[in-house]
């Protein structure tokens, strides 16, 4: 038994004494360097910056398509990429150029086309999902739409 306890606490010992090295001694400077400018370029992002995120086309007919084009600025730091832009519901078409890099200081523009469905007061929002600190973006339109018969002039039935 005295023999099985001595073994334990030279086993014991000998594993101590050989984690006596410095972590930080073993890290390389190079990596160091790559690490701080993978950060730095990680917090230099693009700004998606519109003209306007909000458009009213007033009293249209039902049915009368209507489009819109937002325009805006990347001013950020950064390459803007829009991957995806999708509106609240179908009568409603956001156009873009998917994954094409806008650069720092350059401009785009998203056409929104509105199909003229609905009654009265409607708003539509497109959502759009770029690399943006926020990750996505939002823009809307509006419109009254009047029935067709009553823009004709008759009364309605």
């Amino acid at each position: 038994m005295k023999k099985v306890f001595l073994i334990l606490t030279i086993a014991a010992t000998v594993s101590f004494t050989s984690c006596k090295e410095n972590a930080a001694n073993k890290v390389k400077s190079e990596n160091v360097a790559k690490a701080e400018q993978r950060d730095e370029a990680a917090k230099r992002l693009p700004v998606m910056t519109f003209e306007e995120t909000e458009y009213d086309f007033g009293n249209i007919i039902q049915g009368t398509p209507v489009e819109k084009t937002f325009k805006f600025k990347n001013t950020g730091e950064a390459p803007l990429i829009i991957t995806n832009a999708k509106s609240s519901c179908g009568c409603t078409v956001p156009e873009y150029h998917k994954d094409e890099a806008i650069a720092p200081g350059e401009t785009g523009e998203i056409v929104v086309k509105y199909n003229g469905s609905g009654r009265n007061q409607v708003t539509k929002t497109v959502t759009i999902t770029a690399n943006t600190e926020k990750r996505t973006e939002q823009i809307r339109i509006k419109a009254f739409v009047e029935p067709k018969d009553a823009a004709a002039g008759q009364p309605k039935a």
